[in-house]
C-alpha cells in the first residue's frame, strides 16, 4: 500500500508553510488522499495522479548535497494547479516519484481493459482465504509496449523508502519541518479547540477543565442534598482529574489569560530559545566550522537553562494549582461543618461533635497529603520522561557532531598528505611560490568534488524526467487510441439503440392500433424476435472486436452465484433483467470517496495496535467491507466473539474433531451428505460433488456434529456454513458457525422443536405492528401469515432470499453486531415495499408476491440507510424482553400438543379402529 507522510505547502501570506500530512493512494480512481492524520476518517482534499505530471528541481551546489535532507517536488493537476510536497529525506523523495509514476502507468493501462468492471472482475488483492480468493479475476489488457517498458526499466532509480513511508508508518509521529513551524495564537487556537472538542466527547461533568480556575466556583453554594454527597463528588472530581491530566498535558486545553505573568513569562522565553535552537540546527556547516567540544559544551549550558526554565514553570504551576485546592477545599470544609453543625448541634453531646470534627480533620490531612504524593509522583514521572527524551536528542547530536568532526579530520589528513607530497617533489627554488599552489590545489579540488556531486544529481533529474517525458508520450498516445475506441464503441451503441428503438417503437404502434388477427399479428413477430436477441447466447468474437462489445452480464458474480439460469427461459430473462438493473445502479453510483479508501486508511491505522470495537469501525462495517478485506474482518468478527471457547479449547481442536468424525460412524452424517448438493446448487463453488467446497462444507458439518451432539445436524447449518466458506478457511468457518449457533442465536434455536426460531417469529410481529403497524393491519385484515416467508430468513440469515450484494453486506454487519441485525434488516425488507404491497387487495396475490419481492431489491444503500435509520431506535433490550416473554408461551403450547399427542398415543393402542394409523415420525424411522 503505498501512504506515508508528506508536507504540503498551503496556506496564505505570512501563514503559508508547510504542514505535515497523511497520503493514501487508492488505486481505484487512482487519487492520492490527504487527511490531517492516519486516524481521520474523512481526506481534506485529493490530487488525481492519472492526469497529473511531476517535476523537482536540483539544488544548487552544496545546499543540500546530502541524503538525508528534505526534498520538495511538484504535482501539476489538469488547469494549471501545481501542488508542492516535501519528503522527509531526498530518498522518500525518490520513492514517492518512482510510485507515482507506476502507478500512474498501470491504471491508464489498465483503462484499456475490456471488462473493467467491479462487480465480475474485482482489483486484485492480497487477501487469500476461502473459496472466492481462489477465483482469479478475468481482466483483458491490451498489450503495451515492449519498446517504451524497456525504456522505463534503464531510466528508473533504485530506491527503498524510510520509516515515513508505508503502513508501519501510521504509528510514527507526524515528522515536523523545523524550518517551517509558524508559531502563532492561531494554531494554538486550533489545537485547544480540537482538544476540548475531544473531552466534550463524554458527560458534562468531563468538560470541566483539570486547572481548577472561577468556573468551578459555581460549587461553593450548595444544596442541602449536594453536602450530603460530598464525599462521592469529591472521589468524582479525583477520578476526572486523573483522566484528563494525559489530555491537558499534551493539547494545552486552558485559557491562557488566566496563567499568572510569572508563568507566562518564562514559556515565552522557552519559545524563543526554542527557535533560536531551530535556526541553529537549520545550518550544520556552521557547527561544523568550529571546535566539536565547545558545541558539546554550549548544547549541555543550552540544555541546563531550559530545565531551569521548564522546572520553574512547573513550580509555579502547581503553586497555583495547591492554592486553589486548598481554598475550594477550606470552603467545602467550612460548609460541611457549618451544614452539619446546625443539623446536630440540638441534642448532641459536644463530645461528640468534637469527636467528629477530629475525624473529619484527619480525612482531610490524608487526603490531602495523598493528593500532594500523586501530584509529587506525577511532576517526577513527567519529568524524567522529558530527561530521557533529552538525553536521546542531545547522544543524537553528539553523535552526529562526532561523525563530522571525524569525516573533517580525515579530509584534513587527505590533504595533508596531498600537500607534503607536493612539498617534496617541488625544488627549493619554488619554495617562495610554494604555499599559494597547495592553497590553489586545495580549492580545486573542493571545486572538483562540489561539481561532481551536481553532476551526479543532475544526471538523476534527468534520467526521471526523461522517463516522464517517455511515460507521458506513451500514454498520450494511449488516450488517443482509446478515444477513438470509444468513439467506435459509442458508434456501434448508438446503431444497435436505433435499431431496438425501431423495435419497440413498431410495437407499440401495434399495440395501439391492432390491424391483424391475433395470430397473424405483427407484435408476435417482434416480440418472439426481442426475446430471442435477449436470451440467445452471445457468439465468439475476435480479440480486436473484443473491444466494442459491452461486457454487461458475466455468466457468475464475485461470489461465485449464477447469474442466469440455464433452465427456464422466463426465469432467465427476469434474472438477466435483474442482472442488468445491478449492472445499472453500480455503473450510476457517485460518491465523493469510495468506501475502499476510508478502509485503507483505517487498517493503515491499526498496523501497531490491536483492532477494537468502535463507532468508526460500526458504521464502517455497516456501509459494507470492501470484498478484498472481507477476509481478514470476518474472521477478526469471529474471534472477537468466541474467543472464551477458543482460549479454552486444546491446541489443534478443530482437527481433533474433524478426524473422530472420519474414523467413527454420526447420526448426522447421512442427512449431511444428503444435503451437500442442495445447499447452494446455484454456487459453481458447490455446484457438484467434485468441487473444492463440498468437501470443505463437509468437514466443517461433520466436525459440528461432534462437538455439538443436542443439536448434531439441523438444515440450515449448511448455508451458513457454506457462506462463511466463500470467505473463510474450514477451521474458521467451524469457528464462525459455533459463533451463530453457540453465541448470537438463542438456546433451541436449531434444534428439533426449533423453539427458538418460533419465538423470534412472535418478536418480529410484534416489531412490525410497532414499526410498520399499516402494513401490519394490512396482513391481518387479510389474515396473511408472512411468518411462512420470514421464518427461513432468521434459520440461514437471508441466504437465498436477496440479492449476493445486499446478503453479504447483511453478513458482514450480523457478525459484527449480532442477531438484532436480522430484526433490523427484515424490517427494511418490508419497509422498502410497503407502498406495493399495500395495493394488493387479495391473500392470494400477497402471499404470491411476498415469495419473491425480496429479489427485486437491488440498492443496497437505500436499504441499509432504512435499516440503520429510519427503523431507529432499536434497543436491544426489547427484543431480549420479548424473546422471554414469547418463549413462556411457546413453551405452555409445546406441552399441551406433547399431552394431546401422548393421549392420542394412548387411545391408538386401546382403539383397535386406530392402531393402523402411524405418525410422520414413525413413518420416518
Amino acid at each position: 500500500k503505498l501512504c506515508g507522510y508528506l508536507q504540503k505547502l498551503s496556506g496564505k501570506g505570512p501563514l503559508r508553510g508547510f504542514r505535515s500530512r497523511w497520503f493514501v493512494f487508492d488505486p481505484r480512481r487512482c487519487y492520492l488522499y490527504y487527511f490531517k492524520g492516519p486516524q481521520e476518517p474523512l481526506p481534506l482534499g485529493h490530487l488525481d495522479i492519472a492526469s497529473a505530471c511531476f517535476s523537482y528541481h536540483q539544488p544548487e551546489a552544496g545546499a543540500a548535497a546530502a541524503g538525508d535532507e528534505p526534498a520538495a517536488f511538484e504535482v501539476h493537476s489538469p488547469g494549471g494547479a501545481v501542488t508542492v510536497l516535501k519528503a522527509a529525506t531526498r530518498q522518500d523523495m525518490t520513492y514517492w516519484l518512482q510510485e507515482l509514476q507506476q502507478k500512474r502507468w498501470e491504471y491508464c493501462n489498465n483503462l484499456d481493459a475490456a471488462k473493467r468492471d467491479s462487480r465480475t472482475s474485482p482489483t486484485p488483492s492480497d487477501f487469500s482465504k476461502g473459496l472466492v480468493a481462489k477465483d482469479n479475476p478475468d481482466l483483458s489488457i491490451l498489450s503495451q509496449n515492449t519498446s517504451a517498458e524497456r525504456a522505463r526499466n534503464i531510466l528508473a532509480v533504485e530506491t527503498s523508502p524510510t520509516d515515513l513511508v508505508g503502513e508501519q508508518a501510521a504509528s510514527q509521529p507526524a515528522p515536523v519541518q523545523a524550518s517551517a513551524i509558524n508559531f502563532s495564537l492561531k494554531q494554538w487556537s486550533t489545537e485547544i479547540k480540537n482538544s476540548m472538542s475531544s473531552l466534550r466527547k463524554g458527560n458534562n461533568e468531563n468538560r470541566k477543565s483539570v486547572f481548577y480556575t472561577s468556573e468551578d466556583w459555581e460549587l461553593l453554594d450548595p444544596t442541602p442534598k449536594d453536602l450530603e454527597d460530598s464525599m462521592a463528588l469529591e472521589e468524582k472530581r479525583k477520578h476526572l482529574a486523573e483522566g484528563n491530566k494525559g489530555l491537558t498535558s499534551s493539547a494545552f486545553p486552558f485559557d491562557f489569560g488566566r496563567i499568572p505573568h510569572k508563568a507566562r513569562r518564562p514559556l515565552k522565553d522557552m519559545i524563543g530559545s526554542s527557535k533560536h535552537r531551530t535556526s541553529s540546527d537549520s545550518s550544520p556547516t556552521e557547527w561544523c566550522s568550529g571546535n566539536g567540544n565547545r558545541l558539546v559544551s554550549e548544547l549541555q549550558l543550552k540544555y541546563q537553562s531550559q530545565q531551569e526554565e521548564l522546572e520553574k514553570l512547573k513550580k509555579d504551576l502547581l503553586s497555583q494549582k495547591e492554592l486553589v485546592r486548598l481554598l475550594q477545599q477550606t470552603v467545602r470544609s467550612s460548609q460541611y461543618d457549618k451544614y452539619f453543625a446546625s443539623r446536630l448541634c440540638e441534642g448532641v453531646p459536644k463530645d461528640t461533635l468534637e469527636l467528629l470534627h477530629q475525624k473529619d480533620d484527619q480525612i482531610l490531612g490524608l487526603n490531602n497529603q495523598l493528593e500532594k504524593l500523586n501530584l509529587e509522583k506525577d511532576s517526577l514521572q513527567q519529568e524524567v520522561k522529558n530527561l530521557k527524551c533529552k538525553v536521546g536528542e542531545l547522544n543524537e547530536r553528539l553523535g552526529m557532531l562526532m561523525e563530522t568532526i571525524q569525516a573533517k579530520d580525515e579530509v584534513i589528513m587527505k590533504l595533508s598528505r596531498q600537500l607534503s607530497e607536493c612539498e617534496d617533489s617541488t625544488s627549493s627554488q619554488s619554495g617562495a611560490i610554494n604555499s599559494p599552489t597547495a592553497s590553489c590545489t586545495n580549492k580545486e579540488l573542493q571545486e572538483l568534488d562540489r561539481l561532481k556531486d551536481n553532476l551526479q544529481g543532475y544526471k538523476t533529474q534527468n534520467k526521471f524526467l526523461n522517463k516522464e517525458i517517455l511515460e507521458l508520450s506513451a500514454l498520450r498516445r494511449n488516450a488517443e487510441a482509446r478515444e477513438r475506441e470509444w468513439q467506435a464503441k459509442y458508434t456501434s451503441l448508438e446503431a444497435k439503440l436505433c435499431q431496438i428503438e425501431s423495435k419497440y417503437l413498431i410495437l407499440l404502434q401495434e399495440m395501439k392500433t391492432p390491424v391483424c388477427s391475433e395470430d397473424q399479428s405483427p407484435a408476435r413477430e417482434v416480440i418472439t424476435q426481442l426475446l430471442e436477441d435477449a436470451l440467445k447466447a452471445e457468439p465468439s468474437e475476435q480479440p480486436e472486436q473484443a473491444f466494442f462489445k459491452p461486457h454487461l452480464v458475466s455468466e457468475y458474480d464475485i461470489y461465485g452465484f449464477q447469474t442466469v439460469p440455464e433452465d427456464d427461459d422466463e426465469e432467465k430473462l427476469v434474472a438477466k433483467s435483474r442482472a442488468l438493473d445491478l449492472r445499472s445502479l453500480s455503473l450510476s453510483e457517485n460518491r465523493e470517496i469510495s468506501t475502499g479508501v476510508k478502509w485503507e486508511n483505517y487498517l493503515a491505522s491499526t498496523m501497531n495496535r490491536e483492532m477494537m470495537r468502535c463507532v468508526e469501525l460500526k458504521n464502517l462495517i455497516r456501509s459494507g467491507i470492501p470484498h478484498e478485506h472481507r477476509s481478514k474482518m470476518w474472521k477478526w468478527c469471529v474471534n472477537l466473539h468466541v474467543k472464551k471457547f477458543k482460549d479454552s479449547a486444546v491446541p489443534g481442536y478443530f482437527q481433533t474433531l474433524l478426524q473422530k468424525a472420519l474414523e467413527k460412524p454420526n447420526p448426522a452424517s447421512k442427512q449431511i451428505e444428503l444435503d451437500l448438493l442442495r445447499t447452494l446448487p446455484n454456487n459453481k463453488h458447490y455446484s457438484s460433488p467434485t468441487s473444492e467446497g463440498i468437501q470443505k462444507l463437509r468437514n466443517v458439518l461433520l466436525a459440528f456434529s461432534w462437538r455439538n451432539p443436542d443439536i448434531g445436524y439441523c438444515q440450515g447449518l449448511n448455508r451458513l456454513v457454506a457462506i462463511a466458506l466463500l470467505y473463510l478457511e474450514q477451521e474458521d468457518a467451524f469457528w464462525c458457525l459455533v459463533a451463530v449457533v453457540e453465541v448470537f442465536m438463542p438456546r433451541d434455536y436449531y434444534t428439533k422443536t426449533l423453539l427458538g426460531s418460533q419465538v423470534d417469529q412472535r418478536v418480529f410481529k410484534d416489531l412490525m405492528s410497532e414499526k410498520l403497524p399499516r402494513l401490519h393491519a394490512h396482513f391481518e385484515q387479510y389474515k396473511v401469515d408472512y411468518t411462512l416467508i420470514t421464518f427461513n430468513w432468521f434459520l440461514v440469515v437471508f441466504v437465498d432470499s436477496v440479492v449476493s450484494d445486499i446478503l453479504f453486506k447483511i453478513w458482514d454487519s450480523f457478525l459484527y453486531e449480532g442477531p438484532k441485525v436480522i430484526f433490523r434488516f427484515a424490517l427494511a425488507l418490508f419497509k422498502y415495499k410497503e407502498e406495493e404491497i399495500l395495493k394488493l387487495q387479495d391473500s392470494m396475490s400477497i402471499f404470491k408476491y411476498l415469495r419473491y419481492f425480496t429479489r427485486t431489491i437491488l440498492d443496497a444503500r437505500k436499504l441499509t440507510a432504512i435499516a440503520f435509520g429510519d427503523l431507529n431506535p432499536f434497543p436491544l433490550r426489547q427484543i431480549r424482553n420479548r424473546r422471554t416473554y414469547h418463549l413462556e408461551k411457546v413453551r405452555l403450547e409445546l406441552t399441551e400438543l406433547e399431552a394431546i399427542r401422548e393421549d392420542f398415543l394412548r387411545e391408538r393402542e386401546t382403539c383397535a379402529e386406530k392402531r393402523d394409523l402411524i405418525s410422520d415420525d414413525e413413518e420416518d424411522s
